[in-house]
């Protein structure tokens, strides 16, 4: 099928220039499809592959299912007709686990895994985690810290002169200069310490395979420097590609008020610039310079896609080591350059290096999303693990994938900065298949699908009503401080998909599991009555993430009014439908923008509530997030970032960060000494007592007269990743 014949639901701004399956097909697609991906010789030679063509290195194990990184890639590479290996938690002391397959004839592919490593291996505390729910067994420690540069370095060790390629999602959320929440500085980007040849980061579908495709042919990676969502390294910016400082796109100063460069002011009947509570309008204190859509001289536009071939030079990685002010510049513009309808290229200085990260890939369409989800995928573990179980396969073994990306833009969050913002749907027949497969192949399946979901449960079919508006936007979230006037809400689609799974043979409930986007629902009124009514089972996680208005502001995430309305719709419908159900709500303490009042609050709102949170996640810093960045740099960049950049509070230190968490768990009597001590220094002693209008009661006589003993300091709780540098260079600020 021509491109030019695009799934309808892809505008023509977004096209790409070939579809991922209309390349034809490498010689070895003679062996047809694997019941596993091989990870011994002894499986190669069962099929009759005297050598693998691409040898994926994973810190997973190995599970054949759509939900898996590893199984994805491999299977995608296989229907392309190349010979996939998986190499999986190998053991990262020497190169011998690395030549297990031999020796790959194009490259090897490494990611982390699912998660990145760090966070995988260490709690929000830096505490090392003795778990790994991706490991046979639930073991902890079958992978290195950022594998990804280990599991690299003995790839280069097993078979020297074969080319590497990084990515997953620890690599792509590192693909420039970040900060590191573990050894409390900034580090370049992940492809210079990998030394690897290639990263590609979000989804890597497109990119990967016409990579691939194109080093069987013959080309080398030098060859290939231009390829949508991969960042290289180069001696000077590409031939044939104009660039801006980054200060020009974004340069601080007042100006005054400008109209939303993506509305269509034709369609008008006026133009007043000061309709600042219009989400048609935007502060322009706040706006990034846009690309303009003519043509320029020389720079012609792609087959007509509404990108130029320019990039944004950002400030370089020994400038954003040591100024705080410019790093939040630099992830200002980066996040700016994440459509790919619009997206600049961004070239960053790493000493004598530099940086290269093409504009993204062009998402899938929905042609190509049931192709990828096509794959005879086994379903299972790998037949290697017996019996052993893997808890992150036990979570979704019988759930189904719907859609990627995510257009909330929380700035805690890294799906939008992965995956992106357009979301990227698969067909309702596609759907329908998988449940089909899942119900006859998986054993164990008793009839209940455990979710049709993904990044967001209820973004299903959900995208902006202007194909160029959405082609161009820059803003970071559909969603906040309100829903665009150009979002769709219409449910009607994911409705449609519901009634007809849980209308299958063998199908006893399709519940749904994954994160709801409640202020999105209460839209469409229909939606939540047929949620409530027959896809809850029993209990309804959500995720306000905080009661008060500052912490939300800087979340990016709707005020409680959304959530109060949204539990209305929920009990109302709940009851028509004489079901008793109630709703879980999640939130995150420390968060960036949070202050210590701001966690009392919100526990007295649990407390009137009779909510008892068993479990509280302490806001995690992770790499490439808004949040991480104002952690990092006490500056918001959701805003105009400039020297005199108000300053954003930030829960800091273990002793400040297990406190919020502790206030969010006021009903807990090991947290009551430390919750009282921290009323009191606050002023707030009023809410120590008996009563509704108290958090916490006040010390019984027995407490009173015992001695605690006074905190260790120092040591207590550090680990290797914990240094005080970060204070120490905010004291000399």
């Amino acid at each position: 099928m021509s491109s030019s014949n695009a799934a309808s639901d892809m505008s023509s701004y977004l096209a790409p220039e070939k579809r991922i399956f209309e390349y034809p097909k490498y010689w070895a697609e003679c062996f047809g499809a694997a019941p596993f991906l091989p990870t011994t010789r002894a499986e190669m030679d069962l099929l009759g592959w005297d050598s693998c063509d691409v040898i994926v290195v994973t810190g997973d194990a190995y599970v054949d299912h759509p939900s898996f990184g590893m199984a994805i890639i491999g299977r995608l590479l296989e229907s392309q007709g190349f010979r996939v290996g998986i190499i999986a938690q190998p053991d990262w002391s020497s190169a011998e686990a690395f030549k297990a397959l031999g020796q790959p004839n194009l490259y090897f592919g490494v990611a982390a895994g699912n998660m990145d490593s760090m966070i995988n291996r260490y709690t929000a505390d830096r505490r090392l985690r003795h778990d790994d729910a991706y490991t046979p067994g639930n073991v902890g420690g079958k992978r290195p810290d950022r594998a990804t540069l280990h599991y690299t370095q003995r790839c280069k060790e097993a078979f020297k002169g074969v080319p590497v390629i990084i990515g997953g999602i620890e690599a792509s959320l590192r693909r420039i200069a970040h900060f590191d929440y573990w050894s409390e500085k900034v580090r370049r980007s992940m492809l210079i310490d990998a030394k690897a040849d290639m990263l590609i980061y979000g989804n890597a579908e497109r990119p990967l395979v016409e990579v691939t495709h194109r080093m069987a042919n013959g080309e080398t990676l030098e060859q290939m420097q231009d390829i949508r969502g991969t960042a290289i390294m180069v001696k000077q910016p590409l031939a044939g590609w104009r660039g801006k400082d980054s200060t020009t796109l974004d340069a601080p100063g007042t100006i005054d008020a400008i109209i939303n460069p993506y509305i269509d002011t034709t369609k008008m009947s006026s133009c007043d610039a000061s309709k600042d509570a219009s989400p048609n309008f935007v502060d322009a204190k706040d706006a990034v310079q846009t690309l303009s859509i003519k043509p320029m001289a020389a720079y012609e536009p792609v087959k007509g896609q509404p990108w130029f071939k320019t990039y944004a030079k950002l400030p370089s990685y020994d400038v954003v080591k040591t100024d705080p002010v410019m790093y939040a510049h630099a992830s200002r513009v980066m996040h700016h350059e994440t459509n790919p309808g619009s997206a600049r290229a961004l070239y960053q200085e790493h000493g004598n290096k530099a940086l290269w990260v093409n504009p993204p890939a062009m998402p899938l369409d929905t042609e190509e999303m049931d192709y990828v989800f096509a794959a005879p995928f086994a379903r299972v573990p790998h037949p290697m693990y017996g019996d052993e179980k893997i808890p992150a396969y036990d979570m979704i073994r019988f759930s189904v994938n719907i859609m990627r990306g995510c257009f909330g833009g929380c700035s805690f969050c890294s799906i939008t900065e992965h995956e992106g913002r357009i979301i990227q749907n698969r067909s309702e027949d596609s759907i329908i298949r998988e449940v089909e497969d899942m119900r006859d192949k998986v054993p164990g399946f008793t009839g209940v699908v455990s979710d049709l979901g993904g990044p967001t449960a209820n973004m299903y079919r959900l995208h902006c009503k202007d194909p160029k508006v959405e082609a161009t936007c820059r803003l970071p979230s559909c969603v906040h401080p309100t829903i665009c006037d150009y979002m769709g809400t219409d449910h009607k689609p994911l409705i449609n998909l519901y009634r007809r799974a849980r209308a299958l043979p063998g199908i006893k409930k399709v519940l749904i599991a994954s994160g709801l986007r409640y202020d999105l629902a209460i839209r469409d009124p229909e939606y939540v009555k047929e949620l409530v009514t027959h896809h809850v089972g029993g209990y309804l996680k959500i995720a306000p993430e905080h009661t008060e208005s500052e912490p939300l502001r800087h979340m990016l995430k709707p005020n409680m009014s959304s959530y109060n309305k949204f539990k209305r719709m929920f009990e109302k419908y709940s009851k028509e439908a004489g079901k008793e159900q109630y709703l879980i709500p999640y939130f995150i303490s420390a968060h960036p923008g949070t202050r210590d009042v701001d966690m009392v609050n919100m526990a007295m709102w649990l407390k009137t509530n009779k909510f008892r949170l068993d479990q509280v996640q302490n806001f995690y810093p992770s790499p490439m997030c808004n949040a991480t960045t104002m952690y990092y740099t006490e500056v918001n960049p959701l805003k105009k970032v400039t020297r005199d950049s108000e300053r954003v509070s930030i829960p800091r230190g273990i002793r400040q960060r297990r406190l919020h968490k502790a206030i969010l768990r006021y009903h807990d009597p090991k947290n009551w000494a430390q919750i009282r001590e921290a009323l009191v220094d606050m002023g707030m002693k009023n809410l120590i007592g008996k009563g509704p209008q108290c958090l916490v009661p006040a010390a019984s006589h027995a407490e009173s007269s015992r001695t605690a003993p006074k905190a260790a300091r120092g040591k207590q709780g550090m680990t290797k990743h914990t240094s005080p540098r970060s204070q120490k260079m905010r004291r000399s600020r």
